[in-house]
């Protein structure tokens, strides 16, 4: 996964309303755009959530009793950083509408294919 801190800066964690026109004018569907961008969330949601365990293994101590447990404060920081990550929706959809995600079709492109040949 690319830097998540630099994709992220300076982007608006809230939702707001969009023009339906001009998200479908990449695909010619506001259906297929939507698959795009859900698409690409779910990989962004796989991606950061990699990214968040990556980061508080090195935390995590191998202790035989669970009642001990240790707060660290660069554990708590890192942890309030993902918490206030944009939605990884809120995410993927500024990365297709800045034309930031490639897309295609498989079976139009193997359809082309098989017409050339």
């Amino acid at each position: 996964m690319s830097d998540i801190k630099t994709k992220v800066q300076g982007l608006d964690p809230n939702v707001r309303a969009r023009d339906v026109g001009e998200m479908a004018r990449a695909t010619g569907n506001i259906y297929e755009t939507l698959s795009v961008i859900s698409k690409r969330a779910k990989q962004l949601n796989v991606d950061i959530k990699y990214e968040l365990h990556q980061k508080l293994e090195e935390f995590a101590v191998s202790s035989e009793t669970i009642e001990e447990i240790n707060e660290n404060k660069e554990q708590i920081e890192i942890s309030k950083f993902y918490e206030r990550l944009p939605n990884p929706v809120i995410i993927a959809t500024e990365e297709f509408l800045n034309g930031d995600i490639y897309h295609r079709y498989a079976e139009r492109e193997k359809k082309r294919k098989r017409q050339q040949d």
